[in-house]
């Protein structure tokens, strides 16, 4: 990390203007979340291989700023060289800049991998000192990552209607219409996701997302595809030939982003003929305005329009892939039931491995347990090792494309580290007598999963069933809510804190996240959170989302339970203010744990609701388990006595 630094500063200082400053931000040219090899310019610099930060690198200093997930991981993973900003207790990094750099300071970033949110909030924050943001030409760290990852050339896939449930043809129409609503005459999807869903396309350019490198265009007439062509078959050329979609190199959009700008971008003449004949009205374009999504659009695609023309708000994709239709629902359901039996599959299979080989008491009994000898290192079972037994068993069932993320697999201490990520290497050996954390989730053809649930194979102490019959009561809480039309994810993270707060505990994550259909397993535009952010859009029939409190201990355990909820119209006795009412569908199938409960602390309402549940996975999971496990199923959800 030193050479690197100090390369980067020998460029820094060459650089026309000289450069005070350096931003390597974690994202990639479309503000993706998680990024392809050759794009964790942040991760090389700095160490640090969390998904969420911001690395800064002046001339005698090194920060790096993440937030509460990672707070532990980045304290483990930066040397010495590098400062630790913490989100939400240190000054922001703009302010920071502001403060901290001298006046006329030139700030240097790469402006295809920062937002025009971003981007706008530096510059307004430097104009007090006359500070200045400089585009670089080139980005800097590539210059000094030798052995940076070369691209991956790997095939666009068609998402067949079947999993799909809406065609190409009626997602066009609806954003079209949505364009002359808002007196635009051009959209730049930038967002991974975005173009994946909008052209029902799906691929495998970054690892656990199945999108593809790609921006799109779509105007009131015309609509382009921007991506290596090398990835583009025949096949899939046809198909965005008959969907009136022209499909143009990757590195195009820069240009054609100006030719929107000036009224000039126009589709090649067989492409304006297929989507004459598909019906689709050509008009001309108008001298509209160009919608652009502040927080994905990058700062340099955004440089190329006249900002007087320029309709900076959400994207209109975001809020539509967010509602799912009735095939993506369906989907998402029967994905998580086949998925609650792989994990079911799993804990009977690590019950009885830890058991034989440690001489646990196991996942029912709280007693001491049997000593055995240390288990050789073929025998023993580590963070790593029972990880990949997990997906083992998720990619036995139909429709498996992968992992959603990597799965979270933590023993004691690790699993108060939030977002995790054991290595081969350094992972720990499990450990019978602390927490086991596993957060986890999967992609199939017909939708996304991930769930997390906390064991414990020994003795629990007092401490840890309080504080995860607190998680749990949480859990309850939020999925039992009843709540308006109207109602926002910050308004409803409250209900899944309180009974922690009693208590004087909480986390530093928010609750609940988006999931896609087949696509990211952090999908926005809504979230249930106590960030601000979390007030912009409110909860609406027909979304996802995550249930997923916490409570972590450093050096000593984490606690986390996740479901997936879908939002549904909710029948209320009563409609107060005829706004209509909502309510949450559990579609994830898992046990929680009896023996880390503390019974005497929950409700009656919450002992009905927990063996109603538990009742619904017996029956929902027993077709596709065999019968050994049907047993171990059945003892792990028996009613718990009032």
């Amino acid at each position: 990390m030193a050479d690197t630094l100090s390369a980067l500063r020998l460029l820094m200082a060459s650089h026309n203007p000289p450069l005070d400053a350096l931003v390597v931000p974690s994202e990639d040219y479309h503000q993706s979340e998680y990024v392809s090899a050759r794009d964790k310019r942040r991760e090389f610099v700095s160490g640090f291989t969390g998904s969420a930060g911001l690395a800064l690198i002046t001339q005698k200093q090194a920060l790096l700023w993440t937030d509460g997930r990672y707070f532990l991981q980045a304290i483990q993973q930066l040397s010495d060289q590098w400062k630790l900003m913490r989100i939400g207790e240190d000054p922001s990094e703009d302010l920071w800049m502001a403060d901290n750099l001298p006046a006329d300071a030139a700030v240097g970033v790469d402006p295809w991998c920062v937002s025009v949110d971003t981007a706008q909030k530096w510059i307004h924050a430097f104009s007090k000192k006359q500070q200045k943001l400089v585009q670089t030409s080139t980005n800097l760290v590539d210059e000094v990552w030798k052995n940076r990852p070369p691209p991956e050339i790997n095939p666009v896939i068609i998402h067949p209607l079947e999993y799909a449930g809406r065609s190409v043809e009626d997602k066009l129409k609806t954003l079209r219409a949505k364009l002359s609503q808002e007196k635009a005459h051009g959209l730049i999807v930038v967002g991974l996701d975005e173009v994946a869903w909008l052209y029902n396309i799906r691929g495998s350019d970054v690892s656990y997302c199945p999108v593809v490198h790609a921006f799109a265009i779509v105007t009131l007439n015309s609509a382009f595809f921007y991506v290596e062509k090398r990835k583009v078959s025949d096949e899939v050329r046809l198909y965005m030939e008959k969907n009136g979609i022209e499909v143009r190199d990757y590195s195009a959009v820069i240009t054609d982003v100006s030719s929107l700008a000036s009224n000039q971008l126009n589709m090649s003449s067989s492409s304006i003929d297929i989507a004459g004949s598909n019906g689709t009205k050509v008009e001309s374009q108008s001298s509209g305005l160009i919608w652009a999504d502040p927080a994905q659009c990058c700062y340099a695609l955004y440089s190329k329009l006249n900002s007087d023309k320029v309709l900076l708000q959400q994207s209109p994709l975001a809020l539509a892939k967010a509602l799912k239709n009735s095939v993506e629902l369906d989907g998402l359901k029967n994905a998580h039931i086949r998925d609650g039996a792989a994990v079911v599959q799993y804990l009977v299979w690590l019950d009885k491995q830890l058991q034989e080989t440690y001489g646990a008491s196991g996942y029912f009994l709280e007693g001491d347990g049997v000593r055995k000898p240390k288990p050789s290192d073929s025998e023993k079972l580590t963070e790593v090792s029972v990880s990949d037994k997990l997906e083992a068993f998720r990619a036995s069932k139909k429709h498996f494309r992968g992992l959603s993320f990597p799965t979270i697999s933590s023993v004691g201490p690790n699993a108060a580290i939030i977002h995790y990520g054991p290595q081969a290497e350094t992972c720990a050996e499990l450990d019978p007598e602390s927490m086991y954390l596993f957060d986890s989730g999967a992609q199939y053809l017909d939708g996304t999963t991930d769930i997390t649930r906390t064991v414990h194979f020994g003795l629990p102490s007092a401490h840890e069933k309080a504080c995860y019959t607190a998680v749990l009561k949480g859990h309850i809480a939020l999925g039992n809510a009843r709540f308006p039309n109207g109602t926002n994810g910050q308004q409803l993270d409250i209900l899944a804190r309180v009974p922690l707060w009693k208590d004087g505990l909480d986390y530093l994550h928010g609750t609940g996240h988006g999931i896609g259909s087949f696509l990211n397993v952090h999908e926005g535009p809504h979230l249930i959170s106590f960030r601000p952010r979390a007030r912009n859009i409110p909860l609406q029939a027909s979304m996802t989302v995550t249930d997923e409190p916490g409570y972590y201990e450093d050096g000593a355990f984490g606690i986390r339970l996740e479901n997936v909820l879908i939002v549904k119209d909710a029948d209320t006795k009563f409609n107060f203010g005829d706004k209509g009412y909502l309510s949450f569908e559990h579609i994830t199938w898992a046990p929680y744990q009896r023996k880390l409960i503390d019974t005497s602390l929950l409700t009656s309402e919450e002992l009905d609701w927990l063996n109603s549940y538990h009742s619904k996975c017996r029956d929902i999971l027993a077709p596709y388990l065999d019968e050994s496990e049907k047993a171990w199923l059945n003892n792990a959800t028996e009613p718990i006595p009032a």
